[in-house]
């Protein structure tokens, strides 16, 4: 254990092994130093910083490291001994006694995110079944071939190695026409929303509803998105050519939260609303698991000029990588390069290493098929429990990705519903933020169920189907 003493106002490190504990020692105050260094381990002891049965130094040790006297050190351990803090035995040592520490007060974060049994919130693949193994072994391979320059301050779009591997990818999965030159690699789709919201000129839209997040982002770069209305067939192109906006963020291939497809006939009528002067953001959301049809093809492969393609990994391996792609089109690169550098300079080398060299190796795909064998059964389940114990919930956006959202008849409680599943540790996350008026949003919920085993995906919706029957009536 290292001490610390304060000495005329300067601190000097003790030269023992182990932790470093600050203890002021002040010559220059009246109080005894026995007594300052008795408060300074009894707050400690209290305040968690000496944890029960931690061993401290010899009176002798410590005598020698804090330049004082052993019989100072013996008086202080010997008052906080009497007092119950310390306890010594016979060979071993003075140590921390169990007494009742100060614990900090919980944080508005953790009073407004408790844990849960069973957390159906959206937006998380399966964390259990990140491939660690594989991605050690793509990070060492990547270390030991990597130059020593990438270590340094690098282009702040991303290692060109990495963009090119993103390329290969997107082109042979997705169809995007994809040069390394024109891809901007960041930390998730978030930040490549906030990013070209400084970039991108004039009004901009986003589907409504659409994911919440995106809409706080948004504003918080200062731009107030236009809502244009989502019907069976994905965004209502004719209420977007109705309005100002010359940039419109949609989610083509899952709409996020419906789980709508964007119709073809749709997919025509936006591309012709983008003419020049005109950009659509294509957030490839959910792209790359479906179930019950085919794969479409990204938007970005049929206008590359008039589209910025966005994706990440945040869905297919897990939120807390942080790594996330975009593809600009040429007359919009400069400035999203500049802006992407202006923010922080570029994103983690070390993961864009890993990264690059999962996806060459094939780790990436043998981790996407992987899921895409495990997700199904999930969906299932969740399926036939939402018809068995809440048969009055309208099931939308079951054919792709790792949620669905259900729609109640109107009149639906569906706050006090949360709210009770919240009591019973059952995490909802609810439809209505992610209209841009929350107040005239149907009642639904959002379920995502990668995350959640068959067990708990069942156990859950039981307990919420119990907790529907005894709402109050609409």
């Amino acid at each position: 254990m290292v001490w610390r003493v304060v000495t005329n106002s300067v601190t000097i490190s003790g030269t023992s092994s182990g932790p470093e504990l600050l203890v002021e020692l002040d010559r220059n105050r009246r109080e005894p130093l026995h007594r300052q260094l008795a408060d300074g381990l009894r707050e400690a002891i209290r305040s968690g910083r000496l944890t029960p049965n931690a061993r401290l130094p010899s009176s002798r040790v410590l005598a020698a490291d804090l330049k004082v006297s052993r019989r100072l050190v013996v008086e202080a351990y010997g008052q906080l001994t009497a007092e119950g803090f310390l306890h010594s035995t016979q060979g071993g040592g003075t140590r921390v006694a169990a007494v009742d520490t100060i614990t900090p007060s919980r944080s508005s974060a953790d009073r407004v995110h408790p844990r849960f049994d069973i957390d159906f919130a959206p937006g998380s693949p399966d964390l259990a079944s990140f491939p660690r193994q594989a991605w050690l072994r793509a990070m060492r391979q990547g270390l030991a071939e990597i130059e020593s320059s990438a270590f340094g301050y690098v282009a702040p779009h991303g290692l060109p190695a990495a963009r090119t591997a993103v390329a290969d990818y997107l082109r042979r999965t997705r169809g995007v026409v994809a040069d390394p030159r024109r891809i901007v690699l960041c930390s998730g789709a978030t930040q490549a929303i906030a990013l070209l919201a400084r970039c991108v000129d004039g009004p901009m839209a986003m589907e409504d509803p659409g994911f919440w997040l995106h809409r706080m982002v948004l504003r918080h770069n200062g731009v107030e998105p236009v809502p244009i209305p989502v019907d069976g067939d994905g965004i209502d192109v004719d209420a977007l050519e109705a309005s100002a906006a010359t940039t419109v963020l949609t989610t083509p291939a899952h709409q996020s939260p419906t789980g709508v497809v964007l119709s073809p006939a749709r997919r025509t009528e936006l591309l012709e609303w983008a003419q020049p002067g005109r950009l659509i953001v294509e957030d490839d959301y959910d792209a790359e698991f479906r179930y019950d049809r085919s794969p479409v093809g990204a938007l970005q492969g049929v206008a590359p000029d008039r589209v910025v393609y966005v994706g990440s990994t945040s869905k297919t391996l897990a939120p807390g990588l942080r790594i996330g792609w975009m593809v600009v089109p040429a007359h919009l690169i400069e400035r999203v390069r500049t802006a992407k550098s202006l923010a922080d300079t570029g994103s983690s080398v070390m993961d864009q290493i890993a990264f690059s060299q999962f996806l060459t190796s094939g780790g990436y795909d043998r981790h996407l098929r992987q899921m895409r064998r495990r997700y199904p059964a999930r969906r299932h389940t969740l399926l036939a429990a939402l018809s068995r114990h809440l048969p009055q919930a309208e099931v939308l956006g079951a054919a792709a990705g790792v949620h669905l959202t259900v729609q109640f008849p109107g009149g639906f409680a569906i706050d006090e519903l949360v709210r009770r599943a919240t009591e019973s540790r059952i995490r909802l996350e609810p439809l209505a933020p992610c209209y841009a008026e929350p107040a005239s949003a149907p009642p639904g919920l959002i379920l995502g169920y990668a995350n959640l085993t068959e067990s708990q995906i069942a156990t859950g919706v039981q307990m919420l189907g119990a907790l529907a029957r005894h709402l109050p009536p609409a």
